[in-house]
């Protein structure tokens, strides 16, 4: 069911059920973090790894001190200049953390969402939310309450519906191993903006056996019709025209029906762009077709974390 209704979706929280909740970055399966079955719940209904560690959402910086140990120096910049917003900080955690959360790591991924309805929902009850994207594990991130309704409808009592999401993929995740800013995770905030705080960051964004932070698996966000990227005018002669789907930054090419082709910016606005990629990907993936080609962005601003969603949605395991 979808709805905008606050008191239901904090009625089925409370009593340890999920409840899919809008952000600003992309819409999140949400349960109390404290409660280890609730949580449990959002790997099951996701069909996500035991390995994988989920993000921590609060109201407030304050409600961090709730279940983390210590804050950087430079953790705690961070927040004050871009939280709310999409960052998302690692921090060491508390024994009152379940372990599941953070799939036994130490560490707990933790963020303030930049959206009302749930800034509004997460100020109404009296614990964190832990909250993947909603929808089933690898598959492209859902923007809109529709999306996830489309998936996971039948499996989530709840879905609160806060419109299209105003970013469009996921929040920017950073660590400090040894006190050293790491990027774990492109997104949402760009690394030109974190260094302008906190001087220059390393980037680790992949691990293959057991990801430090949420997003780090090297196939994720992919659809269901095999992804190919590449510089499009190349790889168009290898394929029948009829039987493919574009997915362009700036301007659509000819010789390819315009139904097949999405423009993820006409302006060649990076936001824009960002806000459309899932959506994007999900309407081709809708279509009849065999393949979908799709070119990179300029690795720069937001770019670099289309173009790493880009990647990962092409990537095959094994």
């Amino acid at each position: 069911m979808i709805g905008k209704d606050l008191n239901l979706a904090k009625s089925l929280l409370e009593r340890g059920k999920l409840v899919a909740i809008p952000t600003e970055t992309v819409y999140g399966l949400a349960a109390n973090a404290f409660d280890e079955k609730a949580v449990s719940e959002i790997f099951r209904v996701k069909n996500r790894p035991s390995f994988d560690p989920l993000i921590v959402h609060v109201g407030r910086w304050e409600q961090v001190f709730d279940f983390v140990k210590e804050i950087p120096e430079q953790a705690q910049k961070l927040a004050s200049l871009f939280m709310p917003g999409p960052l998302t900080l690692v921090l060491t955690k508390t024994e009152r953390l379940p372990d599941i959360v953070t799939a036994g790591s130490p560490q707990v991924a933790v963020r303030i969402p930049n959206h009302p309805l749930t800034q509004e929902l997460l100020h109404s009850i009296g614990f964190p939310l832990a909250a993947p994207s909603a929808n089933p594990f690898g598959y492209i991130s859902p923007t809109t309450a529709q999306h996830v309704a489309d998936q996971l409808e039948d499996q989530v009592p709840y879905i609160l519906d806060g419109g299209p999401c105003t970013v469009g993929i996921e929040s920017t995740i950073i660590g400090f191993e040894d006190g050293a800013p790491t990027v774990y995770r492109k997104g949402g905030l760009t690394i030109e903006s974190i260094e302008s705080v906190i001087g220059p960051v390393a980037i680790k964004t992949y691990n293959y056996d057991h990801p430090l932070a949420p997003g780090m698996l090297q196939s994720h966000y992919a659809p269901k019709i095999p992804l190919k990227i590449g510089q499009l005018p190349e790889l168009l002669s290898d394929f029948n025209p009829n039987r493919i789907g574009l997915l362009v930054f700036r301007r659509p090419l000819a010789g390819i029906p315009e139904k097949q082709q999405v423009v993820l910016s006409k302006n060649g606005d990076f936001a824009e762009a960002a806000r459309n990629l899932f959506a994007g990907l999900r309407y081709l993936d809708g279509l009849d077709l065999d393949l979908i080609l799709a070119e990179p962005v300029p690795e720069m601003g937001l770019g670099r974390a289309i173009n790493d969603r880009l990647k990962r949605a092409a990537a095959v395991e094994g």
